[in-house]
C-alpha cells in the first residue's frame, strides 16, 4: 500500500482535526453540567487512530494521482462518519451502532435526517456535535466541488470556466488560497447568522448550533418542531436569507470580493435559482388558494419551499397535509437542489440548466436538420463531453433513486415512505413525506436495514455519485 501513503497520511490529519473538534462539545458539557466521558473517550480514540495514520505515512509522496484523489475523498467522508459516531455510542442517549452511524452520516453529509425522537431532552453536547458535523460537512463539500469535481466534468470549476468571460480574471490562483478564502467566507456567514439569530430571540446556544446547520443547509435542529418551535417571523426570515446565502456558489463571493460587485445580479445560475424559488411559491400559493386549503399560510409556503429546494430540511408547519400537488412539487424540489459550488444538495440548478439547453438544441435539430447549433451558457460555449457527463450524472441519479426506493420497499416500508426516503437521502434533504418520516416524524422506527440503505444514499448523493461509483470500476484502477 506504499502508493497510498499520501491518502492515509491525509486521513490521519483529518482524524486528528476531528478528534480535536470533539473537545468543543466538552465545553458545552461543562457549561450545562452534563459531564460524562463520551466526548473525551471518543476524542482520544479518534486522535490515537489519526496519529497512527499520520506517523506511519510520514514518507508519503507530495502529490496525489487520480486514483488516490478519489479514494481519499470517499474514505475521508466514510472515516469521519465512523469516528463521528463514537460520541453518540458513548453518550447517555445510548444509540446503537446503526443509529449512531446513521446520525453521524446524516450530519456530515448535511442530510439532516435524525433518529433522535426527543431532541428537547437530548444533552447539549450531543446537540452541539450534530451541528459541528453538519458545519464540517458543509465546508467539505464546497472545497470538494472546486477541487475534485472538475476532474469528473460534473460541476465545480467547470461552471465558472464557462461563465467567466474575462480571460484576465484569475479567480483561483492557487487551490490553497481558495480554500482559505472559502473558510473565511463560510465562517463569516456562520458568525453573521449566529448574531442575527441571537438578536431575534434565540438563546446563545441555539443561535450557535442553528447558524452552523443553516449555512451548511443541513437542517439539524435542537427541537422536534425544528424552526417552527420558535414561532418567530424574524427568525424564519433570517433563516431563509442565510439558507439562500449558503445555497449560492461560494466562488461568487470570491468574485464579489475581487471587485465584481454585480456578480449576484448577473450570474446565470443564481438568477435561475431565484426564478425557481419564485415560481414554486407562486404555483403552491395558487393551488392552496384555489382549493380553499385551510392550511394556506404564505409564511409557511415561503419557508418550506426554500428549505426543501436547498436541501436544508427545516420545517415550520406540517406541509405533508397540504394535498397531493404540494407533495409532488416538494418531491421535485428535493431533486432540483440549489446552486453548484454551494452547500446545497440535489442535482443542482446548473446541471438542470445544461439539460434544458441540450433538449432545446435537440428540438432545433429536428426542426432544422441541416442547421448547426452551438450550446452556449452565459455567452460561453459548452463542450459536448461536458454535456454528456451532465446527462450521465442525471441518468445515474435517477437510476440510483429508483434502486434505493425498491430496496427500501423490500424492507417493508410503505410506498410514500420508501420513495420520499430514497429522495431525501440521495438529495440530502432531511425529512421525507408521510406520517413516519415526514416533517413531524423521524427515522427512529425504521428497520436497521432501511437505515443502512439510507446511509448509502446519503454518501452517494453528497459525493456526487461518480466520486463513489468510479471506485468500483476495475478499469479505473488499471489506468
Amino acid at each position: 500500500m506504499s502508493n497510498y501513503k499520501t491518502v492515509f497520511f491525509t486521513l490521519g490529519i483529518l482524524q486528528i482535526i476531528l478528534g480535536v473538534s470533539m473537545f468543543v462539545p466538552i465545553i458545552a458539557q461543562f457549561a450545562y453540567s452534563e459531564m460524562d466521558s463520551s466526548f473525551f473517550g471518543a476524542s482520544i480514540v479518534t486522535i490515537i487512530f489519526g496519529t497512527l495514520f499520520f506517523l506511519a505515512n510520514l514518507d508519503h509522496d507530495k502529490k496525489l494521482n487520480l486514483q488516490q484523489a478519489f479514494l481519499l475523498t470517499a474514505l475521508s467522508w466514510l472515516s469521519i462518519a465512523i469516528f463521528g459516531s463514537l460520541p453518540f455510542i458513548f453518550s447517555t442517549i445510548e444509540l446503537s451502532v446503526t443509529d449512531a452511524f446513521f446520525e453521524s452520516m446524516s450530519g456530515i453529509t448535511t442530510t439532516g435526517s435524525t433518529i433522535i425522537s426527543n431532541l428537547e431532552f437530548t444533552p447539549k453536547g450531543i446537540l452541539l456535535w450534530r451541528a459541528i458535523l453538519q458545519w464540517l460537512g458543509g465546508i467539505g463539500i464546497i472545497v470538494m466541488a472546486i477541487t475534485l469535481m472538475p476532474i469528473m466534468n460534473v460541476g465545480g470549476m467547470q461552471l465558472f470556466k464557462i461563465s467567466s468571460n474575462d480571460s484576465e480574471e484569475k479567480i483561483l490562483p492557487k487551490s490553497r488560497e481558495i480554500a482559505l478564502r472559502l473558510i473565511y467566507i463560510y465562517s463569516g456567514l456562520t458568525l453573521m447568522c449566529a448574531l442575527t439569530y441571537w438578536l431575534f430571540g434565540m438563546s446563545k446556544f441555539d443561535s450557535l448550533t442553528h447558524s452552523m446547520t443553516t449555512i451548511a443547509t443541513g437542517g439539524f435542529s435542537n427541537y422536534n418542531q425544528s424552526i417552527g418551535f420558535f414561532n418567530s417571523i424574524p427568525i424564519e426570515i433570517a433563516s431563509m436569507i442565510f439558507i439562500i446565502l449558503g445555497s449560492i456558489p461560494f466562488i461568487a463571493y470570491i468574485k464579489f470580493i475581487n471587485g465584481n460587485k454585480k456578480i449576484f445580479l448577473t450570474d446565470v445560475q443564481i438568477k435561475t435559482f431565484f426564478k425557481v424559488i419564485v415560481s414554486a411559491i407562486i404555483l403552491l400559493s395558487i393551488y392552496l388558494l384555489l382549493t380553499n386549503n385551510e392550511n394556506f399560510n404564505l409564511r409557511s409556503v415561503f419557508f418550506n419551499t426554500i428549505s426543501i429546494l436547498t436541501g436544508t430540511g427545516y420545517v415550520n408547519s406540517e406541509y405533508d397535509s397540504w394535498g397531493g400537488f404540494p407533495i409532488t412539487l416538494f418531491l421535485a424540489l428535493m431533486f432540483t437542489g440549489g446552486c453548484a459550488g454551494s452547500t446545497a444538495c440535489g442535482i443542482k440548478i446548473f446541471r438542470i440548466q445544461i439539460l434544458y439547453l441540450f433538449i432545446a438544441d435537440q428540438l432545433k435539430k429536428i426542426i432544422y436538420p441541416k442547421g448547426v447549433f452551438v450550446i452556449k451558457y452565459d455567452q460561453g460555449s459548452v463542450d459536448n463531453k461536458f454535456i454528456a457527463s451532465i446527462i450521465s450524472f442525471i441518468y445515474f441519479y435517477f437510476v440510483i433513486f429508483f434502486v434505493l426506493t425498491a430496496l427500501l420497499s423490500l424492507t417493508g416500508l410503505d410506498f410514500i415512505t420508501s420513495i420520499s426516503g430514497a429522495a431525501t437521502s440521495i438529495s440530502n434533504v432531511g425529512p421525507g413525506l408521510g406520517p413516519i418520516i415526514g416533517p413531524n416524524g423521524d427515522f427512529s422506527t425504521l428497520p436497521d436495514t432501511s437505515k443502512w440503505i439510507l446511509t448509502i444514499g446519503m454518501i452517494l448523493g453528497r459525493l456526487e455519485l461518480f466520486a463513489i461509483l468510479v471506485l468500483f470500476l476495475p478499469s479505473f484502477w488499471r489506468n
